[in-house]
């Protein structure tokens, strides 16, 4: 009897079971390793992203560059230079300050501080055409010529004629007069200093006179051994212009046709001819 043979799906089943192992060896290789290789590709991927995330995150908080805080220097420099401004400033304050002050010690605000000073009591204003008999050896005030000096800061070389001299110690100047023979080349270098150019001032040389130099304004008069005597500017300072002596506050002191050709001791006036302008009254047309 013939055996009956065995059904197709017990082959079947046999080849499913080997396909399922194949299918399962397959699957565990293959697919398996490919899940596997996904999965640890995939854990790979997303550690490195956290890590490399993480590390991205930390290495900028750790790198980023420290903010330059800037620690300003101080300027010595200018410093120096400002505190060396200001001690020099001081100094020369102090030395202003130190010279008005040696300066205003020796200003005098009277007559009478002048040691020395002799005082005379003349009246102004009597104008003559001859040589006048002065009592005072330079004269200090009197009778005087109708032209005057000119007493600009002017000094002269030669012995004015006394006459037109007082006429300008009338209008306030300070007429200030040497002994050749007796003062220095230094004393003398220091009057014309004193005097060059200073308006109400003159210098000139007189013959006769007992001191070296001498100081005259109206009715004032004052003599010194050396142009050194700290009076002889006191003198000139107080005394030049001063409206408490001067018969004629405010008359000038300018005749530049006396400057040109000074008249000197021994000449004759010349008030009246028309070679001068320079007089305080109207001439006599019938003088001399």
């Amino acid at each position: 009897m013939a055996k009956d043979p065995k059904p197709e799906n017990g082959r079947a089943s046999g080849g499913t079971s080997r396909g399922g192992t194949g299918s399962s060896r397959a699957s565990g290789q293959r697919p398996g390793g490919a899940q596997a290789g996904k999965g640890a590709s995939a854990g790979k991927g997303t550690a490195g992203k956290g890590t490399a995330g993480k590390g991205a995150q930390t290495g900028r908080g750790r790198t980023r560059p420290p903010v330059n805080v800037v620690t300003q220097q101080k300027p010595w420099g200018l410093i120096a230079a400002a505190v060396a401004v200001v001690v020099f400033a001081a100094a020369v304050i102090t030395y202003a300050v130190v010279q008005v002050n040696r300066a205003n010690a020796d200003k005098i605000t009277s007559a009478d501080q002048i040691s020395g000073l002799q005082t005379f009591d003349y009246d102004g204003g009597v104008h003559v055409y001859d040589t006048v008999a002065y009592t005072e050896t330079p004269p200090v005030g009197g009778e005087h010529d109708y032209e005057w000096a000119d007493c600009t800061g002017t000094v002269y070389d030669v012995d004015i004629r006394h006459e037109n001299a007082v006429h300008s110690l009338e209008h306030g100047a300070v007429w200030i007069t040497y002994d050749a023979d007796a003062v220095s080349d230094e004393d003398l270098g220091t009057l014309e200093d004193l005097v060059d150019g200073r308006n109400g001032m003159m210098l000139s040389p007189y013959a006769g006179q007992t001191a070296p130099i001498s100081l005259q304004s109206w009715g004032h008069q004052l003599t010194v051994d050396s142009a050194a005597d700290e009076r002889v500017e006191q003198f000139a300072d107080f005394m030049a212009f001063n409206a408490d002596f001067t018969p004629e506050p405010g008359a000038t002191c300018e005749n530049p046709a006396f400057i040109t050709d000074p008249l000197v001791v021994g000449d004759a006036t010349r008030a009246g001819t028309g070679s001068t302008t320079a007089t305080d009254e109207p001439v006599d047309s019938e003088a001399p």
